[in-house]
């Protein structure tokens, strides 16, 4: 199992509705989660609106890629592609890029 963080940046007029919108993640989108091979993730926000995300999987891209074919990660995007600053033309998930990681307590 490999261990993934990634960051993005969250607009500052946006924080609490990021922060309302993920209280009640869709069943659904939860369990194509589960189903791509996201294992403990987790998203963390602080105050100035950077979002980082933290998941453990076999295969990141895979884990990625099985979510974009999903229908519900369509309409998920869609609802909060709104809130995030500067995606470059893409979509939220695929601005995830996987920072290295450097240590690890054991």
């Amino acid at each position: 199992m490999k261990r993934i963080c990634w960051t993005l940046q969250v607009r500052p007029d946006k924080l609490e509705e990021y922060r309302e919108v993920h209280k009640n993640v869709w069943p659904e989108m939860q369990q194509a989660l589960r189903e791509t091979g996201w294992h403990n993730y987790s998203i963390y926000l602080r105050d100035d609106g950077l979002l980082i995300g933290y998941l453990e999987t076999e295969d990141f891209d895979a884990a990625v890629a099985g979510m974009a074919e999903r229908e519900v990660n369509a309409r998920w995007q869609a609802v909060t592609a709104p809130l995030f600053q500067q995606l470059a033309g893409k979509k939220a998930d695929e601005s995830m890029a996987p920072i290295e990681e450097v240590f690890h307590l054991d």
